[in-house]
């Protein structure tokens, strides 16, 4: 293949996945606005009217705001790659650094964050105008500043050296460095497990212990009848940035954790956060946790071995405008601009067995309640509080959603218990 018809191909390949991304979303947006004005009837008992139109504004509002984003990320994206920015930059840095492996995985960090600096607008917008209109928005400037600095640190202090490793397996192993380098992130990810918790996650959010009273309680109970034990239960300072609420369990062994976003605790009853805690006990139980770092496993090993194949194609950077003796450092970041446009097509096999793990988890959590009616509740109170999507079109829910709809989730807890399942 020649370096044009590779540079074609590739570009191809971008803007179909543009044209994909761009039909799912009209489907959708057309699937909400044809109930936009009278909710259908299975779904009249979760909000009531003003709330409901609320979120169908909300979620249109979003989809045109992400086809600006799609749009903006593929015109960038393009001018990366055609116009010789990126090969006149590492030209630029290694006659000033050198060419070893250190002087190149500081260029890649480097022109990474060159390139996310377009982006930071549109963050910004989607942060402190798309959220704030809906009340979601709880960050100031100075935090949204602070935690892009917070990561730019993050990013250098730790992927400096994991790069670098990557870098020099090349020299040290030859073609088969893809395998060792594969088993260096593995390794990576790992100790990042196990220290995130305990060092990362700190400078983002303030952790408390759970006070205590009736809730510990109820919740330590749940640990105990479902053979879950847990360091300590902590309260996540959510609200400091967003409305929105979450809670999770990190952390491996006696450095394991349960924790709960403030905005989730105000907004659900006690036996409703229970049921929430239950269904992520049931994640931990049914092994969903081992059977996720299996499947990134086995996807991060075909997509090195898919690296190593395209850094012995020297047509491959010359389509770029880099000089095929380049090194890996270009590759990886090709890879990073152009891989999103072939997994994009595979984001339904991740979704099905997402989808099908959380069906798992609310079973076992409708076990260890002993009744369905106190999770349901929570689920309709935090798609509520979320203004989520009640009636996304088909296509675009099994697409995209990690998750079954609200009412998915309601008919399989019904079913299971036995209640009448809503229809519509």
């Amino acid at each position: 293949m020649t370096p044009s018809f590779i540079l074609v191909a590739c570009l191809s390949l971008l803007i179909l996945r543009w044209l994909g991304q761009g039909l799912l979303d009209l489907l959708n947006r057309r699937h909400v606005r044809a109930h936009g004005d009278h909710a259908p009837e299975a779904v009249q008992g979760i909000m009531d009217g003003p709330t409901y139109r609320r979120s169908v504004e909300y979620t249109l509002a979003k989809s045109h705001f992400g086809q600006v984003e799609e749009l903006w990320s593929l015109a960038t994206k393009i001018v990366f790659l055609c116009s010789g920015f990126l090969p006149w930059t590492l030209a630029l840095w290694s006659d000033r650094f050198g060419q070893g492996a250190f002087a190149q995985s500081g260029w890649l960090l480097a022109v990474s964050f060159m390139m996310g600096l377009p982006d930071l607008p549109l963050e910004w917008w989607s942060q402190f105008r798309l959220e704030e209109r809906f009340g979601f928005n709880k960050s100031t400037l100075r935090t949204w500043i602070t935690d892009h600095l917070k990561m730019l640190v993050l990013s250098t202090l730790l992927g400096l050296p994991l790069v670098t490793g990557i870098l020099r397996l090349t020299v040290w192993i030859g073609e088969s460095w893809w395998l060792w380098a594969w088993a260096l992130l593995m390794a990576f990810q790992a100790v990042m497990m196990i220290l995130a918790p305990i060092l990362i996650l700190p400078w983002f959010n303030k952790f408390t212990p759970l006070p205590d009273g009736s809730l510990r309680d109820r919740l330590l109970r749940l640990g105990e009848r479902t053979g879950f034990t847990a360091k300590t239960i902590q309260i996540a300072d959510g609200s400091r940035r967003s409305a929105h609420s979450n809670a999770y369990f990190t952390g491996f062994g006696r450095f394991r954790k349960i924790v709960l976003y403030d905005t989730l605790v105000a907004q659900l009853t006690e036996v409703e956060l229970e049921a929430v805690l239950a269904h992520e006990i049931g994640h931990y139980r049914r092994g969903h946790v081992p059977k996720m770092l299996l499947w990134a496993g086995v996807s991060s090993l075909v997509s090195f071995g898919l690296l190593g194949w395209l850094a012995r194609q020297p047509e491959f950077l010359e389509a770029f405008g880099f000089k095929s003796s380049s090194g890996l450092a270009p590759v990886l970041l090709l890879a990073g601009l152009l891989g999103g446009a072939i997994t994009f097509w595979l984001t339904p096999l991740g979704t099905r067995r997402s989808r099908r793990h959380e069906f798992e988890a609310d079973a076992y959590a409708r076990g260890a309640m002993g009744e369905s009616d106190s999770l349901i509740g929570a689920l309709r109170k935090l798609h509520e509080k979320n203004l989520s999507n009640l009636t996304p079109h088909p296509w675009f829910s099994g697409f995209y959603y990690s998750h079954p709809t609200l009412l998915e989730r309601e008919r399989a807890l019904r079913a299971a218990s036995g209640a009448h399942a809503p229809t519509g």
